[in-house]
């Protein structure tokens, strides 16, 4: 939009030089055409911004995640790899939990408690610090990919690791119930997230190991617009995601109604997500 303000800018000058000139007339004619459809397309532009965040996520972002899905499937499957090993460890050498997880988690899943108890009563101030705690993690595996990816492969790996982890723990603590129902709602939304984050770091990374027929620093920039994309969508299933974890996982609803949301809200994502857009944006 700058590059055009600034040919809008070029095209008046010429036009004003062009108006002093008689024999000129058609050319004149067809600058001022053009001024007033460049003055329409720019000045719309303000009226219209909320309209163009809307096809945004509409369609431009879901057309984009599709572009950009296998580097967010190499995040899922270094996660998903992680989780199992995490598991298949706690599981053969429980002292491993013990150390990862902490003496004072452990307390409380020996008293059956859920860790998660200390939200109830400060849901709003709880709500904010997770959804502050929930970006820094994402924009970390996002801002990875500048390190050749290498930050962002360990924030996958640490993140399955522990979910691994945790998720075995609580099932020698018969308190797989309640640990799943806690992440259902919120865990819909916030996963995915934190994997499309790492995809975004991912797609950085390539560019910097693979330019292909770009230059380097020119396959970065065009990776770093596409990773920044990818990241910009998220931000507001992280707030929704937040919400839910300071308020509706930790509260003593229905096991049915946690579970359900959370159904529903990742049928929602991957209906928005893998929906069929147009190639080209809607005009």
């Amino acid at each position: 939009m700058q590059e055009t303000a600034l040919l809008y800018r070029q095209v008046a000058g010429d036009l004003s030089v062009l108006r002093q000139d008689r024999t000129a007339r058609t050319a004149t004619q067809y600058l001022n055409q053009i001024l007033a459809r460049a003055h329409n397309i720019l000045y719309s532009a303000r009226k219209d911004s909320w309209r163009a965040l809307w096809l945004f996520f509409r369609d431009d972002y879901p057309r984009h995640f599709q572009r950009q899905f296998r580097y967010v499937l190499a995040a899922v499957l270094i996660a998903v790899a992680a989780g199992v090993l995490g598991a298949v460890i706690t599981q053969s050498h429980p002292d491993f939990m013990r150390h990862f997880v902490g003496p004072q988690m452990i307390a409380t899943m020996e008293r059956h408690e859920m860790w998660t108890k200390s939200i109830v009563g400060i849901e709003p101030k709880a709500a904010s610090g997770i959804m502050t705690n929930n970006l820094s993690v994402s924009f970390f595996a996002y801002a990875g990919g500048i390190t050749f990816g290498l930050l962002t492969l360990w924030s996958m790996f640490f993140n399955g690791l522990m979910l691994g982890v945790i998720g075995m723990a609580c099932h020698q603590y018969n308190m797989s119930m309640q640990l799943w129902s806690f992440v259902a709602a919120h865990g819909s939304l916030e996963l995915p997230s934190i994997f499309i984050a790492g995809g975004a770091g991912f797609r950085i990374a390539h560019a910097m190991l693979f330019p292909g027929a770009y230059r380097w620093k020119d396959a970065v920039a065009r990776a770093g617009i596409d990773a920044t994309k990818l990241v910009v969508g998220i931000i507001p299933l992280l707030v929704i995601a937040g919400t839910l974890e300071g308020f509706l996982s930790p509260s003593a609803a229905p096991v049915w109604i946690k579970f359900t949301t959370g159904a529903m809200l990742f049928t929602l994502l991957n209906l928005w997500l893998f929906r069929k857009v147009p190639d080209e944006p809607v005009v």
